[in-house]
């Protein structure tokens, strides 16, 4: 089983932000794109995450083991715009996104990792860590 597998939350409370989170309460979680929707499914010998990365391009996305964490980040910019002949905007608009999530990966065999990104969904095979068989030795007295 892999221990532990949950994503870590933000979770910063500030006391002198008055409004709290009177914005995502009005405008609902739908806004909020700081986040990817992520299940994974236990097969075996292997685990299988796969992420939900709408509006994403594979090179956006980046993929870090440090220690025994893997780190899901990825971070977009688009820019439109629309000028007249004089140059001047008739239209502009910009949008940026990003979130980062990790993940425990402690019975994961780290250097057998795969991933691939197709139609907005990241999969990445965690195979897991053979169990190590124990090693029985006969010791000499001296």
């Amino acid at each position: 089983m892999l221990y532990g597998i949950s994503p870590f939350a933000r979770n910063s409370y500030d006391p002198f932000d008055f409004w709290g989170d009177t914005d995502k309460n009005f405008f609902g979680k739908t806004m909020q794109m700081n986040s990817c929707k992520t299940d994974i499914r236990d097969e075996g010998d292997k685990y299988v995450m796969e992420s939900e990365m709408p509006g994403f391009e594979k090179e956006d996305i980046k993929l870090d083991i440090n220690g025994s964490y893997l780190t899901i980040s990825a971070e977009h910019n688009t820019t439109n715009e629309d000028k007249d002949n004089k140059g001047n905007y008739i239209r502009r608009e910009r949008s940026y996104g990003s979130f980062k999530r990790s993940f425990d990966i402690t019975d994961v065999d780290e250097n057998a990792i795969s991933a691939e990104y197709k139609n907005g969904i990241l999969i990445i095979d965690l195979p897991k860590r053979k169990p190590e068989q124990p090693v029985s030795k006969r010791l000499e007295i001296k």
